[in-house]
């Protein structure tokens, strides 16, 4: 267990919170160019992420967090689950933290200047410490149970695409058996697996992506959107097929399905955002759950729809009621929509959402980060408590709103 910070410390660290604000970008993009420097770090990250800026920003927005939490860690312990879980399905380990420890300081120091006296930069290494030994033993936990769970494993493990399968006209899904041929982890409806791949031409490059099949002991499946210029999702969809070989972590995340569901469920999607919705269904279908569902998606038009059929299935049988909004296309002719399902033109608008949440819901969301934003703050006005507003973002959250 990390040690408690001394009443010193806090309050340096406390004292920066102004000097991060104006400027903490420019220390986390200067720690990120030292740290991905290093080879034996570089391919732990997404690359586009350092591309586009997001991975700098949300890590700044996460040091802003812990300095003004300084006092009241306990505060933070959303965020420190989830970067742990994170950093699971990357396999993280103990001697990774001194690479980011050197390019982070170097960075507080390099940015601030003269501004970084001795005091500050002793206070920031005792706060990076604590924060990194709280990380490490969470991640320890993970391993362990990853290493029990029948089916489990520990660090990067071989799997074959047993098949591939067109979802929609730029969703693909890709089905994974072990290569070794033993049993696989029953993941919890919503993780995310970790992959190693090696792309040609590009080297190693390591991403997430959601589980979109209802628990079992044999398969995974992905669900992934083609990217414009997308390194991985252009390879995955131009070259990987039947046969292929990648690398896996054992399943991770704890954007979750509560097991029972304590009442009524809202799932409230955009893009590819349904990923995890898909695998919470399945796994609901199959529990023969009972509790109310409703199932509210945007999408561009029905070309756009991932699992259209499926989720037409899951509502003429009953076990759902689905909102489709098409925001770029017309919708079908609103008298042929099947039993249970509606179709929308347009967005899903703050209006519209309000008059149709119950309020006893648990909501799940997941999609862009403005389209959840949005979602998060009219969930809120119309009377959901905050604990039962669920949601999950892919790649970092560069957004204030979501990153505590």
């Amino acid at each position: 267990m990390a040690s408690p910070l001394d009443d010193r410390t806090r309050a340096i660290i406390s004292a920066c919170v102004p000097a991060l604000q104006a400027h903490g970008l420019a220390i986390t993009t200067e720690m990120y160019r030292r740290l991905l420097s290093s080879p034996d770090i570089r391919g732990l990250f997404n690359m586009s992420h350092q591309r586009d800026g997001e991975q700098p920003r949300a890590l700044a927005l996460a040091v802003l967090a812990y300095a003004r939490n300084i006092d009241s860690p306990g505060a933070l312990s959303a965020m420190v689950e989830r970067i742990a879980q994170k950093h699971a399905g990357l396999n993280i380990l103990p001697q990774h933290y001194p690479y980011v420890a050197e390019a982070l300081l170097g960075a507080i120091a390099h940015v601030l200047g003269d501004a970084a006296t001795p005091e500050i930069m002793e206070a920031w290494g005792k706060a990076y410490w604590f924060l990194a030994e709280i990380l490490i033993g969470r991640e320890e936990q993970i391993y362990v149970a990853h290493a029990a769970a029948p089916g489990g494993w520990v660090g990067w493990r071989a799997f074959r695409v047993r098949d591939r399968q067109a979802e929609s006209a730029d969703v693909t899904s890709f089905e994974l058996v072990p290569q070794d041929g033993g049993p696989v982890m029953r993941h919890v409806p919503g993780q995310y697996l970790g992959f190693r791949l090696d792309v040609p031409g590009q080297g190693e490059e390591c991403r997430n992506y959601s589980i979109s099949s209802a628990p079992d002991d044999r398969h995974y499946r992905i669900s992934v959107r083609r990217i414009d210029k997308g390194i991985v999702s252009d390879w995955l969809h131009d070259s990987v097929d039947e046969g292929t070989v990648v690398q896996v972590s054992a399943p991770a995340g704890d954007f979750t399905l509560d097991s029972p569901p304590p009442g009524p469920i809202v799932f409230l999607s955009a893009g590819v955002g349904l990923t995890p919705f898909i695998s919470m269904l399945g796994a609901l279908d199959a529990a023969g759950a009972t509790v109310p569902v409703r199932y509210i998606h945007g999408t561009r038009g029905p070309k756009a729809e991932a699992f259209g059929d499926y989720i037409r299935d899951l509502a003429a049988r009953g076990r759902i009621r689905a909102d489709i909004f098409y925001s770029r296309e017309t919708p079908p002719q609103a008298g042929s929509a099947p039993a249970g399902v509606t179709w929308h033109d347009g967005r899903i608008t703050p209006q519209w959402l309000k008059t149709q949440v119950d309020p006893r819901a648990t909501c799940y969301i997941c999609g862009p980060d403005g389209f959840m934003r949005d979602m998060i703050a009219t969930l809120k006005a119309a009377g959901v408590p905050e604990a039962r507003i669920r949601y999950e973002f892919f790649g970092p959250a560069a957004d204030a709103a979501l990153a505590g």
